[in-house]
């Protein structure tokens, strides 16, 4: 009999759970575990002319807020730690900690705010999930919020060291010179352009009319000011604005190109992701204290991968972003249930789709950016509440989340329900 080292037994140890069902792995249940007990958004409206037109972005925070504590059925002194994910205002940490305090969160639960662009709201997410896999807090809130209507001023440019770098020029040009990029280097054809945009409309449209949004969304409190008097009065928002039924592919054929000056021009207003200011909040904690204050437990956070790739096709990020959060997860696609990958342009949504060889029925089942808009900050909290939903109503199990983000990189979650 060969007697074993100990390193050679923990390395077959390790061989043994590596290859061990991963179903066994995946949903098995542990007392750490980091846990979602909320996940809620708001509706998404218009930028400029929808339901928050008239709304500050912290207006808009604050609103967040109070319909949060609405939702959260705990006491909220029992948030240790909050992380906003924003990206547009310039003053993100102090709307932050005023929008909280204002809302009626304690002044006793500390706020802090990320910024990874398009992928914000997942970093927040990740953010409050780390702390608490760390034992640093039990409870924690993430936030995703942008007012696309209130976009300030961007600058004034870069320095000349920066434009004169081959790659790190690309940084300062406009999201939509990266569709077409992505369009131009992969072949991406319009036809399959407007195809994919036009099943976003039509799959949220019919998730609007049969209440499937219902379960995800709360309600909002928004200003409306009369430009006559200037007078304010509330009004409650409870439906996306922005989404356009009876969509069809030949219609969005008709749309003239939003950017003739680069590529083929294959990008326009009806096949990319729509300017729209919205909201999400997410409620983590152990398992453990979850179960203490006997809480519907909707799903654990598995683990968020992000990666980085050239500025110029910033599109294609969850084509590699899936793959790496596979890999740290130990699964595959066909563990996956359900996909949520952020329509930020219907070029990269193609090509990703093509390239990691998804099934389409699995992918943005109830629509996605194209139909419901991508608020910066908002999106990467709105997917999780959008893709439980979505699970929980067919049963499923495993969700993944992912998005592309502008400067050329991609983000990708895995998540399992309860």
């Amino acid at each position: 009999m060969t007697t074993l080292t100990l390193k050679e037994k923990f390395k077959r140890v390790a061989e043994e759970w590596s290859s061990a069902a991963t179903g066994s792995r995946l949903h098995a249940k542990s007392p750490e575990d980091v846990v979602i007990t909320m996940a809620i958004r708001s509706p998404m409206c218009k930028a400029k002319k929808g339901g928050y037109k008239d709304m500050r972005s912290d207006e808009l925070l604050t609103s967040m807020f109070k319909a949060t504590l609405g939702q959260i059925q705990i006491d909220p002194a029992l948030i240790e730690d909050i992380c906003v994910g924003t990206v547009l205002p310039t003053r993100a940490p102090y709307e932050a900690r005023a929008a909280a305090l204002a809302a009626g969160i304690p002044e006793t639960t500390p706020v802090q705010t990320i910024n990874r662009l398009c992928s914000s709201g997942l970093m927040a997410v990740t953010t409050i999930s780390n702390q608490i896999r760390a034992g640093q807090i039990e409870i924690g809130l993430a936030v995703g919020v942008e007012s696309m209507t209130r976009n300030p001023d961007m600058g004034t440019g870069y320095s000349e060291e920066i434009m004169a770098h081959p790659v790190a020029k690309d940084c300062a040009q406009p999201m939509g010179w990266t569709s077409e990029n992505v369009a131009e280097d992969f072949n991406i054809s319009r036809e399959d352009m407007d195809k994919l945009a036009a099943l976003s409309f039509q799959r949220a449209s019919r998730a609007q009319k049969d209440g499937t949004f219902a379960t995800e969304i709360v309600p909002l409190e928004a200003l409306r000011v009369d430009p006559a008097t200037g007078k304010r009065t509330t009004v409650v928002i409870s439906e996306d604005d922005g989404i356009r039924h009876g969509t069809t592919a030949e219609a969005l054929g008709k749309i003239k190109s939003a950017f003739p000056q680069w590529g083929a021009g294959k990008t326009t207003g009806g096949n990319a992701s729509q300017v729209t200011d919205g909201a999400a909040a997410v409620l983590l904690m152990t398992r453990r204290k979850a179960e203490e204050l006997g809480l519907k437990i909707l799903a654990k956070h598995v683990t968020t991968a992000v990666a980085g790739l050239a500025p110029r096709i910033m599109g294609i990020g969850p084509s590699i972003a899936i793959p790496m959060v596979f890999k740290k997860a130990g699964i595959t696609k066909d563990d996956v249930d359900l996909f949520e990958i952020n329509e930020a342009f219907a070029s990269m949504y193609v090509y990703c789709v093509n390239k990691l060889d998804l099934d389409i029925e699995k992918v943005n089942v109830n629509g996605g950016a194209i139909a419901l808009g991508h608020p910066l900050g908002t999106t990467g909290a709105r997917q999780i509440a959008t893709g439980l939903n979505a699970l929980e109503r067919r049963g499923g199990k495993v969700l993944v989340t992912s998005m592309c983000i502008g400067l050329g990189m991609g983000a990708a979650a895995v998540f399992v329900r309860d």
